[in-house]
């Protein structure tokens, strides 16, 4: 089952919806309660058990509309559209656990062996990406840094988690990243992963048990300029050089992991050198069953804060 977060104009919020067959959107309520996001599901108990079982009998009637109709808009308060679909409380990601990662990053570092010897190593690259209220859905603008000239967007497979470990469900993930900046010294990894609009996740969240084999998947993007291509790729997960379940691992090893976080799992796509997003480009990531995530791209500087934050 496929969960997504739509926008409601009439009430200002968020509510949480089932995907049908035929891209109908369904409420998730249990009576008179409904929830935001997947997150909200999980952590009022419903989703422990797997998320397309905790909807059992909580789908509205009336369908709010379809899947299809809101799928690319951008967000607009005055209109129905997609929200991220979970709002997780931390997000981290793996980095080099692509072949082509390791070469890119090799190129771009001026202590290149740092990146050998990850890719090489037992233990894998994981880092802090975003909190929830950094996160932003599908349409949402991203940012581009104003102190950097390369900039880079990275598609991936996100793994939504329980406090257990457990993958309820999968989603797609854009890390943007300042590849200039990592480039320089290793060690400011996070001032070029964590910035203002430097999170997307979406459409959806899909079940886990819709997937019978993550490594059997092929992660696409494109890159749009003024309506037309400037960069297109594919990977397909089975070039993952880490095991999925040892990334999880090492993220859970002696350290608390909050119900509904998202594991993002690195990148096997890298635009070439000569490449750098620009304000106003499109990325479109996609991956069947999950559909595709489209954002554009802005000034970091010129974006709001979260509304949480207010």
């Amino acid at each position: 089952m496929r969960f997504c977060s739509v926008w409601l104009p009439d009430e200002q919020r968020g509510l949480l919806c089932a995907v049908g067959a035929e891209g109908e959107l369904r409420a998730v309520a249990a009576g008179d309660r409904r929830f935001a996001d997947v997150g909200e599901l999980v952590t009022s108990g419903g989703g422990l058990a797997g998320l397309a079982a905790a909807a059992e009998g909580m789908l509205s009637a009336e369908p709010l509309g379809r899947f299809g109709e809101i799928e690319h808009g951008e967000p607009d308060p005055g209109r129905l559209h997609l929200l991220a679909p979970v709002r997780p409380p931390e997000v981290w990601a793996a980095g080099v656990t692509y072949e082509v990662s390791r070469e890119a990053r090799i190129h771009e570092s001026t202590e290149a062996d740092v990146y050998q010897r990850i890719y090489d190593a037992e233990r894998p690259e994981i880092f802090f990406k975003a909190t929830g209220p950094r996160v932003l859905g599908p349409g949402a603008a991203l940012g581009l840094r104003g102190d950097s000239n390369w900039h880079v967007p990275e598609p991936e497979l996100g793994l939504v988690l329980g406090s257990d470990g457990a993958v309820l469900g999968y989603t797609l993930g854009n890390d943007l990243s300042s590849r200039d900046i990592e480039g320089e010294n290793p060690l400011y990894l996070p001032q070029a992963k964590i910035f203002a609009g430097a999170c997307s996740l979406g459409p959806v969240v899909l079940s886990a048990e819709e997937i019978d084999d993550p490594y059997a998947l092929t992660l696409a993007m494109r890159i749009e300029r003024a309506g037309e291509a400037v960069f297109e790729d594919k990977i397909a997960t089975s070039s993952l050089h880490v095991r999925l379940e040892t990334l999880v691992e090492y993220l859970r090893r002696d350290n608390w992991l909050p119900p509904v976080s998202v594991l993002l799992t690195g990148t096997g796509i890298v635009p070439p050198d000569e490449f750098t997003l620009e304000i106003g480009d499109v990325v479109e990531i996609s991956c069947q069953p999950i559909g595709s995530l489209r954002n554009r791209l802005a000034s970091a500087g010129d974006l709001p804060a979260p509304t949480a934050w207010a």
